[in-house]
């Protein structure tokens, strides 16, 4: 840094994790400098209109009662356009029939077998299982969640409860994902529990709360529910929140509110350590453009970081490379009001195990009623694409959407065609959280930590959310930052 300028912070990245950590910096003595290499900021947050209706084209709701996400859009002046879920109550398309999700569950792992054979969603010989839990040993380390929930509740828990849950979250699969990870309160409450069910029971309410939705947050984020109806106490806060413009809104707003300079179509091909600090190479190779920086964010999914780190960071690049990530594709769909059956649920989930195309589907008009003052149609979400289904995905957008319809047709009796539909495809877009994850994790950070004035961001590491990708925002806001100070100091003196 030459002396009596403002430190310069390079982040890396305009996805809502890269955008918080220029937003979080606006106040700091730096510079601030992002660059996004694609031509738009967001990543996984933009919207367009369906059948005159504006909707999310990925993320459509964060959780409430994690704060780091309402509290940027409060921040960023957004505050009074948040508006709460009517409902969040779904249920499992599965076994024939949309059946209820058992309410005293944890991201699938019942506290209640009596409620859980009640529901269906499990055979009579399944439940009878789940209620026999035997006494195991403490797991020896990290274990899948198959491995883990499936010893002790039985296979048709984990097939038709848990990896729907899961599957809508991730786009992963239970044999694969860490249960460490991927349902990180449930594996802390294992330690203080004899039993899966006791642990489960533990984190809902005494009273029935909300239910878990299609479009849930990751788990590692979710918190108990809110208590019933009470006259005597304040109704519960909301579990799921939006923006009454969708939370495409929410990239322009961080933007505009960060004291940045945001550059688009800036590609950075390469990252290395100076005497003095970082340069980073930007552009393509016939014509580089190079940036030096005292502090770098990288706040971009784990591959490319991994290529950024190669040379420099190793250990946290090898450790990066390890996680793969799961593409899929949203279908949304418009009806014509009159044409679409009544529903009281803001959706269904899929069981891997049931071999449809669409693992989540979201009654958006249901779930978001702010969205029908638009026009006359009812519009629905369709999730489609499990890691590993490449081929589907391969298929043209009006075959996804035909398919789509078909399925959604079959779950809810709709004789209907749909008016309109949009299909939008997330290539690469899901981290997957698979055996090992904290342990890699922990490794990227370890090395990151020992590179002054380098940190990462994102959802390749706390949860895919919302909230857990501005959390990892903050933090490496606050770690450049207290190196930056260190540094000043040290030169002071």
């Amino acid at each position: 840094m030459t002396a009596g300028t403002s430190p310069h912070v390079v982040v890396v990245g305009g996805g809502i994790a890269g955008l918080a950590a220029a937003f979080f910096l606006k106040d700091e003595p730096v510079r601030v400098t992002l660059l996004e290499g694609s031509p738009h900021l967001g990543g996984k947050l933009s919207a367009s209109e369906v059948a005159g209706v504006p909707m999310d084209e990925g993320a459509e709701a964060l959780l409430a009662r994690r704060p780091e996400g309402t509290a940027l859009i409060t921040a960023t002046g957004l505050g009074d356009d948040l508006v709460a879920a009517a409902t969040t109550s779904s249920a499992i398309w599965t076994r024939g029939a949309l059946r209820s999700l058992p309410r005293r569950q944890f991201m699938g792992v019942p506290a209640d077998m009596d409620e859980l054979a009640a529901t269906g969603v499990v055979s009579a010989q399944g439940a009878e299982r789940a209620r026999h839990e035997p006494d195991l040993p403490p797991r020896p380390g990290d274990i899948s969640v198959t491995d883990y929930v499936g010893a002790r509740l039985g296979a048709e828990v984990v097939e038709r409860l848990v990896d729907p849950l899961l599957g809508g979250v991730y786009a992963g699969r239970s044999e694969e994902l860490s249960f460490d990870a991927t349902l990180a309160p449930l594996a802390a409450a294992t330690a203080r529990y004899r039993t899966l069910t006791e642990a489960a029971a533990s984190l809902i309410p005494s009273a029935p709360g909300a239910p878990t939705d299609p479009g849930a947050a990751p788990p590692q984020a979710q918190a108990p529910t809110g208590s019933a109806d009470n006259s005597n106490r304040r109704a519960p806060a909301p579990l799921f929140v939006t923006l009454t413009t969708g939370l495409g809104a929410l990239p322009e707003a961080v933007a505009k509110a960060a004291a940045a300079d945001i550059r688009t179509n800036a590609m950075v091909r390469d990252l290395e350590r100076t005497a003095t600090g970082w340069r980073l190479t930007v552009g393509s190779a016939a014509d580089p453009e190079y940036l030096l920086a005292d502090a770098v964010i990288l706040a971009i999914p784990a591959a490319p970081a991994s290529r950024l780190l190669s040379r420099t960071v190793p250990a946290a690049s090898s450790a990066l490379r390890q996680i793969p990530y799961a593409s899929m594709a949203i279908i949304t769909l418009a009806f014509r009001t009159e044409d679409f059956p009544a529903q009281r649920r803001s959706g269904y989930l899929v069981p891997a195990v049931d071999g449809k195309a669409v693992k989540a589907a979201t009654f958006s008009t249901v779930k978001w009623p702010h969205l029908t003052k638009h026009a006359p149609v009812h519009i629905v979400r369709c999730s489609i694409g499990r890691i590993g289904e490449t081929a589907l995905l391969q298929r043209d957008d009006q075959d996804l959407a035909s398919l789509a319809a078909a399925e959604l047709a079959e779950a809810t009796g709709i004789t209907k065609a749909p008016v309109a539909h949009r299909v939008t495809r997330w290539g690469g877009a899901l981290p997957q959280y698979n055996v090992g994850h904290l342990d890699r994790v922990a490794r990227v950070r370890d090395a990151v930590k020992d590179q002054p004035g380098l940190a990462v961001a994102g959802a390749a590491y706390d949860g895919v959310g919302i909230p857990a990708c501005v959390a990892t925002a903050r933090s490496a806001a606050d770690q450049v930052m207290a190196y930056l100070r260190t540094d000043a100091t040290e030169r002071s003196e």
